[in-house]
């Protein structure tokens, strides 16, 4: 039945969001094979269907970080300004190039191994309390190909931005709210690239609402809890945590897609 379908996107959108928050991913990397297996969302619904779950549930999770002090206004723009044409790229390639259901989940395996990897990687040296490290061109460059790879897989990039801004010395207080940010208004724009695409194309293009707004729901609660739980959770056990179910996952897709 639809409403308890509705529920199962609620809860599993407020649990990911719960456990993800609080390093900067949304959880839509993770709401994604739930979608396709036990929700049967169509592909390649499941794409602006992620990235409705973003739009509805990030606000949760910034409101606490805002409130906090976190946010940094540079980084904040250097990524929304790469992310956002980004993101329109990889939604017409995601409707005209990569519609085929195997091939996505090659591209899904793709995205998520090596990330998983890179968050399972050991850091090396001190952790920087400021958002600096990388140049804020670079930013904007490696946001620009993040945001490809968002819109083609309806994650808005922050669980690939996060890892890699992390790994170059920026401390995961100070990544988190702004990938979140960038994810927020990333998937605003891929919802309504979307949305155009859907009207002169056949097929299921433009979003579930129905699961997108359960699991935003479940996401916003969620997203609040989780940055509130930020400051006293070891940083260690959540890298190893969402690294190992990236990793899970891509092996999973490699699997089905053979």
């Amino acid at each position: 039945m639809e409403w308890q379908r509705d529920l199962v996107a609620l809860l599993v959108g407020l649990v990911v969001a719960t456990l993800t928050a609080p390093v900067g991913v949304s959880g839509a990397v993770f709401l994604l094979p739930v979608q396709l297996s036990v929700l049967h969302v169509p592909n390649p619904q499941v794409t602006p269907t992620n990235l409705l779950f973003n739009v509805v549930s990030g606000p949760g999770a910034l409101w606490r970080y805002w409130r906090r002090g976190q946010l940094e206004p540079t980084l904040v723009r250097s990524l929304v300004v790469g992310c956002v044409p980004g993101v329109v790229v990889g939604a017409v390639l995601r409707v005209h190039v990569v519609s085929d259901p195997t091939v996505f989940r090659l591209v899904a395996a793709a995205v998520l191994l090596p990330t998983g990897l890179l968050i399972l990687r050991p850091r090396r040296g001190g952790v920087v309390r400021r958002a600096r490290g990388l140049p804020p061109r670079t930013v904007t460059a490696l946001a620009l190909v993040v945001g490809v790879i968002g819109g083609l897989y309806g994650i808005g990039g922050g669980s690939v931005l996060g890892p890699l801004l992390v790994g170059s010395g920026m401390a995961v207080s100070v990544v988190a709210p702004a990938a979140l940010a960038s994810t927020l208004v990333t998937s605003v724009v891929g919802v309504l690239a979307f949305a155009g695409l859907s009207l002169g194309q056949p097929g299921s293009i433009a979003p579930d609402w129905s699961v997108g707004l359960a699991a935003g729901l479940g996401g916003l609660v969620g997203g609040y809890a989780g940055a509130a739980l930020q400051p006293h959770l070891p940083e260690t056990l959540l890298r190893r945590a969402l690294g190992l179910a990236a990793v899970a996952i891509a092996v999973l897709y490699l699997v089905q897609a053979r």
